[in-house]
């Protein structure tokens, strides 16, 4: 049973969406976060029905130098397999007929409903994206800072540190994304859609619990949302986290992380930049602490154009630097 009063847009909730016209007024935006992530993500479908299996060197072969008449030991190589899985975002929006059908609205209040909707799943995504772990949530795959958490482990140079505290959660990371297909991608079940599907379910009879504690049913306009979603890490030196203290940087970097310093050693760990499509994610709080730093030193790498559709785009020797507002700046330190 569904509770009316917290799962269903009441008519309170529509009539407050609509102008003195009647018509649904435009919302704005103050929950929404700019995740520029999910604008550069490459996708491939997954290539087994249990999830995306991909091998990685783990040992190569050893010759040998042999001497006249002195036999030899063969070698070979040694390959591992990882079997990467996905997880699925869903979600339900169901509202009164009667209150969906106001005014004759509803089509521009269902329309406005499932922008809210789209808003929360690609919000849970992209920190999904980042701090998801199946092995505490196994319904959902693993995002990158679980991956990226120990320097002992074999992917371990490629998390550079400066100032982070591991006893304090004032850390945040910026992080260096090779995009490619079989280095680093997402991933979507095989057989299955990629991306986010809305399903239109129609006016179904519901069940709901009303505010006195009641029982019954009633008429509503149902919408289904789903992604199946997961990400493979194919070869981890395409991504590089770079995990800092961001209370101990300042503008004149004279003291602190000094982020173009660390940006450019980051960047040396990537094998090859050409063989990817490269770029910087970092919050508005470390990209604030770019622009302060970049003031106070010419020369630094910074560059901020104009692209061809009108927009800033800003890089660090060449490659993007990207907004991630769901990259916390409350992560414990390595």
């Amino acid at each position: 049973m569904s509770t009316l009063s917290t799962l269903y847009p009441t008519m309170k909730d529509h009539l407050a969406a609509m102008d003195d016209a009647g018509n649904i007024a435009p919302v704005v935006d103050i929950l929404a976060q700019q995740n520029e992530i999910l604008d550069d993500m490459v996708w491939g479908e997954a290539n087994s029905t249990l999830g995306h299996k991909t091998n990685s060197q783990f040992a190569l072969p050893t010759p040998t130098w042999r001497k006249m008449n002195q036999g030899i030991a063969p070698s070979f190589g040694k390959v591992v397999s990882v079997i990467e899985t996905c997880g699925t975002l869903a979600d339900y929006f169901q509202v009164d007929k009667q209150v969906a059908e106001l005014n004759g609205n509803t089509a521009a209040f269902m329309l406005l409903q499932s922008s809210l909707k789209l808003e929360g799943i690609n919000q849970e995504f992209s920190s999904s994206l980042f701090y998801a772990n199946e092995s505490t949530n196994p319904e959902e795959f693993t995002g990158f800072a679980p991956r990226y958490a120990d320097q002992s482990l074999e992917n371990g140079c490629n998390i550079i540190t400066d100032a982070a505290t591991p006893d304090n959660n004032d850390n945040t990371s910026v992080w260096l994304i090779g995009w490619a297909l079989g280095k680093v991608q997402g991933i979507f079940p095989k057989g299955s859609k990629m991306g986010l599907t809305r399903d239109y379910k129609g006016i179904l009879t519901v069940p709901v619990t009303n505010p006195d504690g009641t029982t019954g049913l009633m008429e509503a306009h149902v919408e289904y949302f789903q992604w199946q979603c997961g990400l493979s890490v194919a070869d981890w030196r395409y991504v590089v986290r770079i995990n800092f203290d961001l209370e101990d940087c300042v503008a004149s970097g004279t003291t602190g992380p000094v982020l173009a310093r660390l940006m450019a050693k980051a960047m040396r760990r990537i094998p090859n930049l050409n063989a990817c499509r490269p770029a910087f994610y970092a919050n508005r709080d470390t990209l604030e602490m770019f622009d302060q730093q970049a003031m106070e030193k010419a020369n630094m790498g910074f560059t901020t154009i104009e692209d061809a559709q009108g927009k800033m785009l800003t890089r660090f020797r060449g490659i993007p630097i990207r907004r991630c507002d769901s990259i916390l700046s409350t992560e414990a330190g390595i």
